[in-house]
């Protein structure tokens, strides 16, 4: 590498790009954020959770929002990645485990570790869901209840150094996590005017579905994670190349 590290655009929601950030930052990355979406809890009475075997979490977001409506923290918690997995133990669950992947892999996960005849399921859901955890684990004789418990809204504009920055083509690459933060992203880029300085910004994508949500725009690159966890993605071959000498 030759010549200062490019920054990245991290887009995911505030509290979860905190820490990526900050891993980021300690690989020697200038790190810029613009959250695509706008993480609400929506308020409710406290959960019904007799009867639950265990908590499904999709998100670190769906963590918060679970430990927002309940002091319950000895149910076994079943986290879809190690993001979600280490939210969770950060709100005070005890019996935590990763599927290290998707929705795909904590259902995996779910009918290895448990017995449907043992109690429901309880997943804590945005207001968009991704897979189809219920289907999945309902045709595996589960029990599945999901509950809504927070919003996640579309941005619909970029914040005025976000947008500054990638008309002066200052961003190396743009960091996505899921499909909907990559569309709100395009959306926005779109309506912006800014899609054509894309052309030298690296798409980093943690799956194919995100890819192929980024791919209404073109890029320089466009590069998916091996494996649907940040791990893979901090791995992708853009973020190697310009790791900054130890």
């Amino acid at each position: 590498m030759t010549g200062p590290p490019p920054r990245i655009l991290v887009t995911r929601p505030r509290d979860d790009a905190e820490a990526l950030a900050a891993e980021l930052d300690q690989r020697g990355f200038p790190v810029m954020i613009q959250p695509m979406l706008e993480i609400r809890m929506l308020e409710g009475p406290p959960l019904d959770l007799d009867g639950v075997q265990a908590l499904l979490f999709t998100s670190a977001n769906g963590v918060r929002a679970t430990a927002a409506r309940t002091k319950a923290r000895d149910l076994p918690a079943l986290a879809v990645g190690d993001a979600t997995a280490r939210a969770a133990r950060d709100e005070g669950f005890i019996q935590v485990e990763s599927a290290h992947g998707d929705v795909e892999s904590l259902a995996r996960l779910v009918r290895a570790r448990l017995d449907p005849a043992a109690g429901r399921l309880f997943h804590a859901a945005g207001s968009a869901v991704a897979g189809d955890l219920a289907g999945d684990l309902g045709s595996a004789g589960f029990r599945f209840e999901r509950q809504v418990l927070y919003a996640a809204d579309p941005v619909t504009e970029f914040d005025p150094q976000a947008r500054e920055a990638l008309y002066a083509g200052t961003i190396g690459a743009v960091l996505f996590f899921s499909p909907r933060t990559a569309q709100s992203f395009v959306k926005v880029v779109q309506n912006s005017g800014l899609a054509e300085r894309l052309g030298g910004v690296v798409a980093l994508c943690l799956s194919e579905a995100v890819g192929t949500a980024v791919r209404t725009v073109r890029w320089q690159d466009i590069q998916v994670a091996a494996r649907p966890d940040q791990a893979s993605l901090l791995d992708l071959p853009f973020l190697v190349r310009h790791l900054p000498p130890s």
